[in-house]
C-alpha cells in the first residue's frame, strides 16, 4: 500500500474562502514544487501513513468536509487515497492547491491559489489570489472559469497596505470578494 507524507491531521474551523467559518478535517501534506518567499506553512517535516491509516485518523474527528491542503498536496493525492476517504458516509473532500498540476474530476471544490500566471488547473469552485495590489485580476478572471473569485490580503510585512490595496481592489472588480484568513485572526489552527 502507498504511503503519504503527511504534516499533519486535525480538524478546525475553515478561515479562508467560500467555506469560512466551516468545521473540517485537514490533512495537510508535506512537499511543495513551489519555494514562495511568503510561505506560512511549515511542511517539511511529515509522518508516512498509507491510505487505511488517513481514514482511521479522520474517523476520530466529527466533521462532513476534508480539505487536503499543504505543501501541495497534487504531488501525492491519487485514486487509491480517494477511494479510501469516501468510505467515510456523506463526506466532501476538498483540495487547496496552487494549480500547477492539472486535477481529475474526483473533488467535491477545488481551491486554487496561483502563486504566478503559470498554472495549469483553470477551472474549479473557487480561485483565491493572496494579493498585494500587483497583480493583473484581469488576466485571472478572463483566463478561469471558476464559480467564485476571491482576493485575499498577502500577510506579510505589509499586511495594512496590502489590505486597504484587496479593499480597493474589490470595490473596482465587483467580481471579486474578499478573503480573510479567519483563524489567524482569531488565533486558532
Amino acid at each position: 500500500m502507498k504511503k503519504y507524507k503527511i504534516n499533519e491531521i486535525f480538524q478546525s474551523i475553515q478561515g479562508e474562502g467560500r467555506f469560512t467559518g466551516h468545521s473540517a478535517i485537514f490533512i495537510r501534506f508535506a512537499g511543495c514544487n513551489l519555494n514562495c518567499s511568503f510561505c506560512d506553512t511549515e511542511f517539511e517535516t511529515y509522518k508516512e501513513y498509507n491510505a487505511a491509516d488517513i481514514l482511521a485518523k479522520i474517523n476520530m474527528f466529527n466533521s462532513d468536509i476534508i480539505v487536503l491542503t499543504g505543501g501541495e498536496p497534487a504531488l501525492q493525492v491519487d485514486a487509491e487515497l480517494l477511494q479510501v476517504l469516501r468510505l467515510r458516509e456523506k463526506i466532501k473532500i476538498h483540495i487547496e492547491t496552487n494549480g500547477t498540476i492539472n486535477l481529475s474530476p474526483w473533488f467535491n471544490w477545488v481551491t486554487v491559489s496561483p502563486k504566478n500566471k503559470t498554472f495549469k488547473q483553470i477551472s474549479g469552485g473557487e480561485l483565491k489570489l493572496l494579493y498585494d495590489g500587483t497583480q493583473d485580476l484581469d488576466f485571472y478572471y478572463i483566463n478561469t472559469t471558476f464559480r467564485e473569485y476571491y482576493l485575499q490580503p498577502l500577510m506579510d510585512e505589509n499586511y495594512e497596505k496590502n489590505l486597504q490595496a484587496t479593499i480597493k481592489a474589490i470595490k473596482n472588480h465587483s467580481e471579486w470578494h474578499l478573503s480573510l484568513q479567519i483563524h489567524k485572526l482569531i488565533n486558532i489552527k
